[in-house]
């Protein structure tokens, strides 16, 4: 009996089908160097990446939203954002310049290197990685709520991310789409529904 359970538990956590989780959020309830959200993606190579997400938290240091790491390098994508309150619609996109979208606005644009992200990624919402997969900080952990996580394998125009930001109809990430994203919880984060927290 014990083996047929200890099966269930891996199939479960192994093999699960991406989820919709439209009208959901995640919520990290607490300071923690592992409580994390794995994303889970076959794709490993991206030439440009856009990513959206919303997210509310009252913290006033600094946290990681979202980390993209490979083998060859833990920062190839990070979302991290430093001090302030928030309640916040962010879109980032990566090519040869950096674009960063604040509540629908046009904020910066910066020329960064330039190259290839690739290697089999590991993503993750809520934590910074310092290692490929580790190296998390609780004092640079996220402690609020994350949803409508999308990213693209592609910088995507200016009307798409006006759509996003506008909870209008816009293509899904086909990287890591909210409506089926393949994921594993890691430690306590819960999954609650976003009209009785945010």
């Amino acid at each position: 009996m014990e083996k047929l359970i200890l099966l269930m538990v891996i199939f479960g956590t192994c093999c699960a089908a991406p989820q919709d989780l439209s009208g959901k959020v995640f919520v990290f309830p607490k300071e923690t160097n592992t409580d994390r959200v794995v994303l889970m993606t076959p794709k490993t190579r991206f030439n440009s990446v856009t990513t959206c997400v919303r997210y509310q938290s009252d913290l006033s240091r600094t946290y990681g939203i979202f980390s993209l790491a490979t083998t060859t390098f833990n920062n190839d994508f990070v979302i991290y954002k430093s001090n302030a309150e928030s309640d916040i619609e962010l879109c980032s996109g990566w090519e040869s310049r950096l674009h960063l979208w604040v509540d629908g606005k046009a904020t910066t644009k910066k020329f960064v290197q330039t190259g290839a992200i690739t290697g089999a990624p590991i993503a993750i919402l809520g934590q910074e990685q310092d290692t490929y997969g580790g190296g998390f900080v609780a004092k640079q952990s996220f402690i609020g709520m994350i949803t409508d996580f999308h990213m693209w394998d592609t910088v995507i125009p200016t009307c798409e991310i006006r759509s996003y930001m506008e909870d209008k109809h816009f293509s899904p990430g086909n990287v890591f789409s909210w409506k089926a994203l393949d994921f594993q919880v890691k430690g306590q984060v819960l999954m609650e529904l976003a009209s009785e927290v945010m």
